[in-house]
């Protein structure tokens, strides 16, 4: 098609979901990249109380983030909908909704992050030796919330219409820009964790700005003023689906902070260890992540288009390929994990060592388990894409009990490193609830499927195209 949208309603399940997840993957490697050389900068310029400070703000950061990715991936849900059943003006209907919606959102989060800033760094309990830096360091990101809810729009847009490409190719500008920011502000202008700061929204900015200028020339995507103003009804309809996606998002933070406020408590060096694997997180889960979005668009489009079987069909497929691909990374993981983890530090000797030990325990942990965490993904997407986000929401909030009991019973029998299992707990939690919600909507959507086949045999072989 001309404006590189894909459709996922035919042809080979696994196929669409590569093709899809497969630029996506490459994106979040990008945006991995940045991410990872923000710390590696950082703890290697500036030092490990530095690079202590970004860990201690990291579920805070998180849970912003994911207030703003909630809302936006939930708008999109619809959009793929829209666009799978072919419904050209309620499609462009849903993206000026989104559009204005997503503007005052941002501004609601932007006042309430910065004005409950301090009362939740005192919470957690931040050590005072890193308290200001941490404080700078999220001032500077929650002011750019604007930013960074444009970027995820722009990309969810682009993603529900199956242009992975484009997200891509706006994560890589995005990381060679930050990457040099950062080398400027950070090491040669000494400009610390703020300076970290501003690389990240500027190049958050040009990610944005490079989305935008793709989505001026989709004919699917391009909206007129009166598409701005949303009707009641389709606020909340959209609302519908982006606030449990926040919700989910924001308890399963909680449960994260939770767990900052008890490594807090352990230490600078375990903070630091503990800091230089959760940079390593994104890199194990980067290809669920994208296998999650390639399913909300794949199975968004299809159900708007009544395939039914092919959504069972692409989730079987999805399935071999998270496990795979999860298995790999692990193996990676664990062969040069000792490395990568070391070189986020730096310090005496004997700091780094034991930084090391912290950090290089939990990665092997996190990685045995890590194909429980792509099945949640899998599971999760799939859900969210046939429109359900309430489940998924609740499964955020088994992984909230877990994560919390966990973390403050297990250090208690396994002492420090206990903190680490409280992670797979969770994961297993939430694979539960998932997957069981899965095969009961799967089955339900199979039933409205064999009623129509009564009357009529065309939907039949629709649903198996």
């Amino acid at each position: 098609m001309s404006d590189r949208a894909k459709v996922m309603t035919e042809g080979k399940p696994w196929k669409l979901i590569l093709g899809l997840a497969l630029p996506l993957m490459f994106g979040n490697i990008f945006q991995q990249l940045y991410t990872v050389m923000d710390t590696l900068i950082v703890g290697r310029v500036l030092g490990v109380n530095a690079l202590a400070a970004l860990g201690a703000s990291d579920w805070l950061n998180w849970m912003i983030l994911g207030i703003v990715t909630g809302i936006t991936q939930g708008f999109s849900i619809l959009v793929a909908q829209k666009f799978g059943a072919g419904k050209t003006d309620e499609l462009k209907q849903a993206v000026g909704a989104s559009v204005t919606l997503s503007a005052v959102s941002a501004v609601l989060i932007t006042l309430f992050s910065q004005l409950l800033l301090i009362p939740l760094l005192r919470l957690l309990d931040t050590p005072e030796d890193i308290l200001p830096m941490s404080l700078t360091y999220l001032r500077i990101l929650f002011a750019g919330v604007p930013i960074v809810m444009a970027y995820n729009l722009l990309a969810a847009l682009l993603r529900a219409l199956g242009n992975g490409r484009t997200p891509l190719q706006a994560m890589a500008v995005a990381s060679i820009l930050n990457i040099l920011l950062d080398i400027l502000f950070v090491a040669g202008l000494h400009t610390g964790v703020g300076g970290a700061a501003v690389a990240t929204l500027t190049a958050q900015a040009a990610a944005a700005l490079y989305c935008l200028r793709a989505i001026l020339h989709m004919d699917s995507l391009r909206i007129r003023r009166e598409h701005l103003r949303p009707t009641r009804q389709l606020a909340l309809q959209l609302f519908s689906l982006g606030t449990p996606m926040a919700a989910q998002n924001t308890i399963i933070a909680v449960g994260g902070l939770v767990i900052q406020t008890i490594v807090n408590g352990f230490g600078v060096i375990f903070i630091a260890g503990y800091t230089a694997t959760n940079k390593l997180y994104g890199i194990l889960e980067i290809a669920a992540t994208s296998y999650g979005y390639a399913m909300i668009t794949y199975v968004g489009q299809n159900l708007g288009a009544g395939h039914y079987q092919r959504i069972r069909q692409g989730v079987r497929h999805a399935i071999g390929i998270a496990i795979v691909t999860s298995v790999i990374i692990a193996g990676a993981m664990l062969l040069a994990g000792r490395f990568l983890v070391g070189s986020f530090i730096t310090g005496t000797p004997d700091e780094v060592q034991k930084a090391t030990d912290i950090g290089y325990y939990y990665l092997t942990v996190m990685s045995v388990f890590l194909p429980i965490l792509y099945l949640l993904h899998l599971y999760r997407s799939s859900l969210q894409g046939m429109g359900d986000t309430v489940l998924p929401m609740v499964s955020g909030i088994a992984e909230l009990v877990m994560r919390t009991g966990a973390a403050l019973t297990l250090p208690r029998i396994l002492h420090q490193e206990g903190i680490f299992y409280a992670e797979i707990l969770a994961w297993i939690g939430a694979d539960l609830i998932l997957i069981s919600a899965y095969y009961v909507r799967v089955h339900k959507l199979s039933r409205t499927l064999q009623k129509p086949q009564n009357r009529a045999g065309d939907i039949g072989e629709k649903g198996n195209r």
